[in-house]
C-alpha cells in the first residue's frame, strides 16, 4: 500500500462545523411537510405536540447510544466500524454496501429531486428540469467536497444558518412578530380528542423520519477537534437544537393556522407565509426548502463518502476507495464513487412517477433495519469490551438503548410494510442480494490471494 493509503483522518473539524453538519442533515425538507400530516393524523394539539416530544426523546436515546460508541471507537467509518466490531466484516460489508448503494446515495438523490422541484419553479430548464437541476447540484457539491473539509464544512455552516433563519421566519410569523396580522384562531382544549394507538404510531413514524440523520454524527467522530468529550457535546447539543426548532415550528404553525387548517394544508408553511407576506411569502418558502435540501445534500455527501473510505480501508480489492487526502481532509476516490452512484439513482428516479417517493421507498426499509442492528451492537460491545474504560456511558442503561432498539424495530417493520404496499420493496431486496453476491466474490478473491 502506498503512503496515501496509510493516511488517516485528522481532527480538522470544529465543534461548530460538526453541529452544522448534523443539523444540516436532519433539518431537511421534511419539517416543511410533516407538521400538517401529523396534525391530520392526531387531530389534537396536545397529542400532536406530545408525538413530537416523543420523537425527540427517541432520537436523543439513539444519539446517546451513538455517543458511547463514537467515543469508544472513533473512526471515519462511523456505524460501519461499530458493526465491524460487533458482528465482523461480513455484516459490516453488507451495511457499507447498503450505505453506498441505497441509504446515503438514495438520500442524496431524494434531496436532489426536492432541490430540483423547487428550483424549477424559480428557473425551469425544460421538460426534464427537475432531473437537470438534481444532476447539476450533485456534481457541484461533489466538487466542493473534493476541494476539502474546510471548504465543505464552511459552506455547510453558512447554509445551515440560512436554513435555520428560514425556520425562524416561520416561527416569527406564526407568533405574530413579523408580517401582516393573522386572524385569531380558536383551539380546542389539549388532549380533548384521543387518537387510536395505531394512528399515534403512524404519526410517530413521520416524526422520526423528520428527525432522521442524527446518526451520521458517528462518521465525523474521528475528525472533531477536542476528542471524545467534544463529540458527545456535539451530538447532544445538535439533538437539543433540532428539537427546540421543531417544537417551535409546529407551535407557530398551530398558532398561525389553527389545527383544522394545518391538518388540511398540503403546504402549511407556504400558507402561513402567504398570509403574512402575500405572493412573496410563497417564493420565500420555495427558497427556504431549496436551501434546506441543499444543506442536507452537502452534509450527507460529507459523511456518506466516509463509509466508502472505511470499506476500502478494510478490503484489499476495494483499496482504491480507502485513500485519505490528509491535506484536504477528504477521501477523494470514495467521493467520486459516491457521486457516480447518486447520478445513477437520479437517472433511475427520472423514469419513476415521482422521484422523491421512489427514493423514500428505496431507502427507508434498509436504513431502519441496520439502525436496529447498531442498537443491538451497544449490548454486544459492552459484553465484548467490558474491561475498557469509557469516556462516556449511556445514561439509564439498559433502558435507553432498549427504547432505541424497539423504535428502530417498529420503524423497520413499518417502512417495509409501506414499501410493500407500493410494490417497491423488491428493489431494496435485490440490491441487498447483489451485496451478498459481492461479499462472496470478495471473500473468494481474498482467499485466492492468501499465501499457500
Amino acid at each position: 500500500m502506498n503512503n496515501d493509503a496509510h493516511q488517516i483522518p485528522g481532527r480538522l473539524l470544529s465543534r461548530l462545523g460538526a453541529i452544522a453538519i448534523i443539523v444540516g442533515i436532519v433539518i431537511g425538507a421534511g419539517i416543511f411537510k410533516t407538521p400538517s400530516m401529523v396534525a391530520g393524523i392526531t387531530g389534537d394539539i396536545g397529542w400532536m405536540m406530545a408525538i413530537w416530544v416523543a420523537g425527540s426523546i427517541i432520537s436523543l436515546a439513539g444519539a446517546l447510544c451513538y455517543a458511547e460508541l463514537a467515543t469508544m471507537y472513533p473512526h471515519a467509518g462511523g456505524d460501519y466500524h461499530f458493526l465491524n466490531k460487533a458482528y465482523g466484516k461480513n455484516v459490516s460489508f453488507l451495511y457499507g454496501w447498503a450505505k453506498a448503494t441505497v441509504i446515503n446515495t438514495g438520500s442524496i438523490a431524494l434531496l436532489a429531486f426536492v432541490f430540483g422541484d423547487y428550483m424549477t419553479k424559480v428557473l425551469p430548464l425544460g421538460t426534464y428540469s427537475t432531473v437537470i437541476w438534481a444532476i447539476m447540484i450533485i456534481i457541484v457539491l461533489t466538487g466542493v467536497n473534493l476541494i476539502g473539509i474546510h471548504l465543505s464544512s464552511g459552506i455547510q455552516s453558512i447554509l445551515t444558518l440560512f436554513e435555520v433563519a428560514g425556520l425562524v421566519v416561520i416561527i416569527a410569523v406564526g407568533f405574530g412578530f413579523i408580517g401582516s396580522p393573522l386572524p385569531s384562531v380558536e383551539h380546542a382544549p389539549a388532549f380533548s380528542n384521543a387518537p387510536s394507538m395505531g394512528l399515534l404510531g403512524l404519526a410517530l413514524v413521520f416524526v422520526l423520519l423528520t428527525f432522521g440523520g442524527w446518526n451520521e454524527s458517528a462518521y465525523i467522530s474521528a475528525e472533531v477537534k477536542g476528542g471524545s468529550k467534544a463529540i458527545v457535546s456535539v451530538i447532544v447539543l445538535s439533538i437539543i437544537l433540532i428539537t427546540v426548532i421543531y417544537l417551535l415550528v409546529n407551535w407557530a404553525l398551530i398558532a398561525g393556522l389553527g389545527m383544522d387548517k394545518l391538518a388540511s394544508s398540503k403546504a402549511a408553511p407556504a400558507d402561513l407565509l402567504a398570509m403574512a407576506f402575500g405572493p412573496l411569502g410563497e417564493k420565500l418558502l420555495g427558497l427556504f426548502v431549496a436551501v434546506a435540501a441543499l444543506t442536507s445534500i452537502n452534509a450527507t455527501m460529507i459523511v456518506g463518502a466516509r463509509t466508502n473510505y472505511a470499506i476500502g480501508d478494510d478490503w484489499d480489492s476495494l483499496r482504491f476507495m480507502g485513500r485519505w487526502e490528509s491535506k484536504r481532509g477528504s477521501p477523494t476516490l470514495a467521493l467520486l464513487v459516491q457521486s457516480a452512484i447518486c447520478l445513477a439513482l437520479v437517472g433511475f428516479g427520472a423514469f419513476q412517477a415521482d422521484g422523491f417517493d421512489a427514493m423514500v421507498e428505496f431507502t427507508a426499509p434498509v436504513f431502519w433495519f441496520f439502525l436496529f442492528l447498531i442498537g443491538i451492537a451497544v449490548f454486544i460491545l459492552r459484553a465484548k469490551d467490558r474491561g475498557i474504560k469509557r469516556d462516556f456511558s449511556i445514561p439509564l442503561y439498559p433502558m435507553t438503548p432498549l427504547l432505541f432498539c424497539a423504535s428502530c424495530a417498529y420503524l423497520s417493520y413499518s417502512s417495509f410494510a409501506y414499501a410493500h404496499s407500493k410494490g417497491a420493496v423488491y428493489i431494496s431486496i435485490y440490491v441487498m442480494l447483489l451485496g451478498i453476491v459481492a461479499l462472496i466474490f470478495l471473500r473468494a478473491k481474498s482467499a485466492r490471494q492468501l499465501p499457500q
